[in-house]
């Protein structure tokens, strides 16, 4: 979906004939194109199941995928085997949220837009370097995330989420020093971590202060729950089925999602609400 959104930004996203999954893709002109037989912009499947016959009809100029392994999947190969050209991007691997929003530049070449993709991605660059916290002597402590699968990962401190939060004034609890991977914490040392919190942010799934503690029996004894502190989710975007609009166009405007939590992390309780904020929510 950040594909989509820098479309959108640099004005070309009348180029998208299909996608992959359009239930989940946030923006409205996009999701207005497709949703039938008959749409502009074609949903064709994932994977194993990409539906080939309708890829080939449409006869694009280049299909724009991703990949999270060092191995080309098997989809990629059979479309490049049926004469297709096919553009892997990585701007999700990039860990300085600047780096992923340069990506902008990359659609605007491939749809002669260049100079509207330049001018986007520096008001973009600007305004986020001018809102860093350049240093602060005591960061806000962030603890971050929920178990996925039973395992709670943090990412380490030079990770896309953790540099936002540090440009943002605050610091990710558990974060491995020097490191861009994700690491995992057991459930007791995200408690120990939590009584050091000042705030949580990005709890998974969850909506509300009840459906958190809900997860799990030892969630209303960590210390945000326990102590009212404030507690933020990434997910006043998302749409019923599921699609965040902070991993849409959250990757080409990292300057409000900085906003957004400067405005988080600046706050002494969470009592003065949500209502100037992009992408997050206060539960």
């Amino acid at each position: 979906t950040s594909g989509v959104a820098s479309l959108a930004a640099v004005g070309a996203d009348s180029a998208i004939v299909a996608v992959s999954g359009l239930k989940y893709i946030s923006d409205p002109k996009v999701r207005s194109m497709g949703g039938s037989a008959s749409g502009m912009i074609r949903d064709i499947g994932y994977e194993s199941s990409l539906d080939y016959e309708t890829i080939l009809g449409l006869s694009p100029d280049v299909v724009v995928a991703y990949t999270v392994g060092s191995a080309e999947s098997p989809a990629l190969t059979k479309l490049r085997r049926l004469g297709l050209r096919v553009f892997v991007v990585y701007d999700h691997m990039e860990h300085h949220p600047l780096a992923r929003a340069e990506y902008v530049k990359l659609f605007g070449a491939m749809t002669g837009r260049l100079d509207v993709a330049e001018e986007f991605f520096a008001d973009v660059r600007d305004r986020y370097l001018c809102n860093c916290v350049q240093s602060v002597s005591d960061p806000r402590k962030v603890l971050l995330n929920i178990p996925y699968a039973d395992v709670w990962y943090v990412p380490g401190e030079e990770n896309y989420m953790s540099r936002l939060i540090r440009d943002a004034g605050g610091e990710v609890l558990g974060a491995a020093t020097g490191s861009s991977a994700s690491g995992s914490i057991s459930l007791e040392e995200a408690y120990r971590l939590s009584l050091q919190a000042d705030v949580w942010l990005c709890p998974g799934h969850c909506r509300s202060r009840m459906q958190l503690s809900s997860v799990h029996h030892l969630f209303p004894s960590f210390g945000p729950l326990m102590n009212n502190l404030p507690i933020y989710n990434n997910t006043r975007r998302s749409n019923p089925a599921g699609g965040n609009d902070f991993y849409e166009s959250g990757s080409v405007r990292p300057d409000l999602i900085l906003q957004d939590l400067r405005a988080i992390l600046s706050r002494p309780s969470d009592e003065t609400g949500d209502r100037d904020l992009t992408y997050f929510i206060s539960l």
